[in-house]
């Protein structure tokens, strides 16, 4: 059974390298690509604006007979989570990926990006382990895929757009190579300074930087943290707990947990005593003025 939303619409043969983004509903035009506005949840099957949304991974249905449109039939079928999604075919799930899956050399529809959870997979001559990065732009060659050490693979799957996979062993004429990252090992990068002043006691990895200045990062907010007020999100962010925890307002922000707060969200005061480490999306430049902004409600 393939996932309904991985399916992608008749488009002419070379047609989807080309295919206009989503506008952001923060007033972007879509440079980024992410493609973060405007979703819809595990636990919310309309778009909600203006709202936080925290839930538990664990706790979404699990499919079985993942496989992207597009590989071979003989291609061991994973197991995956639907996360969030956008009628334009972007989605991030949870995926797991079989001892036995393994995939010859090919090219997606859409842009991907892969975050390992546990296990290792191997991208054609390099491979990915735990915390382990990767962005495949449309038209991009990459492969064969294989799974390493005769265990299951869970990675966060993140699709920009309708997703295909079409065997090749070239890239497309047309691909974005110059944002191609094949295999990035995040525990190697330095640490460095986060863009505002709310998390002063945190620190940050940048994974990547997309065009209009958003991106994807880790970041570890220190013990004995405090935000002291709500802020006010004016940009659309997915955040998934690695490890560790934040209380957010009466939520406590956990392991496996997925937040998505769409954009002018008010999000509640963040308080930790231990810390904790998480991978974040964001589709807009928080180090610009006013993107973040410390919120004291006045009384009524």
């Amino acid at each position: 059974m393939e996932n309904k939303y991985n399916s992608a619409p008749e488009q002419e043969t070379g047609d989807f390298l080309h295919i206009a983004p989503v506008k952001e509903d923060w007033g972007g035009d879509g440079r980024g690509c992410m493609n973060l506005s405007g979703r819809r949840t595990a636990i919310s099957k309309e778009y909600v604006p203006r709202q936080y949304q925290f839930f538990d991974i664990n706790t979404v249905q699990e499919e079985n007979g993942w496989r992207v449109p597009g590989m071979p039939e003989n291609v061991a079928p994973g197991r995956s989570r639907l996360l969030t999604w956008h009628d334009c075919g972007a989605s991030t799930s949870r995926v797991v990926l079989l001892p036995e899956f393994e995939v010859p050399s090919g090219f997606f529809t859409a842009d991907l990006e892969i975050f390992v959870l546990r296990g290792a997979i191997q991208l054609g001559e390099w491979q990915l382990s735990k915390h382990g990065y990767s962005f495949i732009p449309a038209g991009v060659r990459v492969g064969p895929w294989k799974v390493l050490g005769g265990e299951e693979v869970e990675i966060l799957w993140m699709e920009n757009g309708f997703l295909e996979y079409k065997k090749a062993l070239k890239d497309h004429p047309d691909a974005r190579l110059h944002e191609f990252i094949p295999a990035l090992d995040s525990k190697l990068l330095p640490w460095g300074k986060t863009d505002t002043v709310q998390f002063l006691k945190a620190s940050k990895k940048w994974l990547r930087k997309d065009s209009n200045g958003g991106g994807v990062w880790l970041l570890a907010i220190l013990p004995h943290y405090d935000s002291m007020y709500p802020m006010i999100q004016s940009y659309n962010e997915e955040s998934y707990c690695l490890v560790g925890y934040c209380d957010i307002g009466n939520y406590r922000f956990v392991k496996d947990h997925l937040a998505y707060c769409s954009s002018f969200s008010t999000v509640p005061r963040h308080i930790t005593d231990d810390g904790g480490l998480f991978f974040v999306r964001v589709d807009r430049d928080l180090s610009q003025v006013a993107t973040v902004l410390s919120y004291a409600p006045q009384d009524t």
